[in-house]
């Protein structure tokens, strides 16, 4: 009378002995808009929850993109194909909580190493004005002026340009050759 009816089959997902320090590769089966397709999780078990029993979880914990991520896998979940176990460690503890911390201060430590570096892209910038700069430069007090004003301005500025300009330089070496 005490039968359980279900997809999955549990003598071999206890029959696994799921135990925190294995590296587990976790497939999910995902239904998106009608279609389904498997999605792969690999990463550390840090806890195994309730054993072999109908509530029995564990927890995965995975880094990607330099980001830590878990998450908690009911153990006769349904939408779990498949569970392999990778890689199996000797640990001395029952939770793994302590990684968390771990990696953070690993990640700190980077952090502080590529702080103290003082480098930046202005380091390797070529020192050239752009010549439209400095001719508005030159206009903006003009242009408080009167027009006539203004327009003497212009003139004197042609007739008189600035030494060591970009433009000057390139006339100069335009005329030699």
């Amino acid at each position: 009378m005490n039968s359980v009816i279900t997809p999955v089959k549990t003598v071999e997902r206890t029959g696994l002995g799921i135990r925190p320090g294995d590296t587990v590769r976790v497939h999910q089966k995902i239904i998106e808009k009608g279609k389904s397709r498997t999605q792969v999780f690999e990463g550390l078990v840090i806890a195994a929850k309730h054993g072999t029993e109908a509530g029995a979880t564990f927890t995965v914990r995975a880094t990607m993109s330099g980001v830590g991520v878990e998450r908690i896998f009911p153990l006769f979940a349904p939408f779990i194909e498949k569970i392999e176990i990778v890689r199996r460690s000797k640990v001395r503890r029952a939770k793994l909580y302590f990684i968390r911390e771990k990696v953070a201060r690993e990640v700190r430590r980077q952090l502080r190493n590529m702080r103290m570096m003082k480098v930046s892209t202005d380091d390797f910038k070529v020192a050239e004005m752009p010549v439209e700069e400095v001719s508005l430069e030159a206009a903006e007090p003009a242009m408080s002026e009167e027009p006539a004003v203004m327009e003497e301005a212009m003139e004197m500025k042609e007739e008189a340009p600035q030494e060591g300009s970009p433009s000057e330089e390139m006339a100069a070496s335009e005329e030699a050759g």
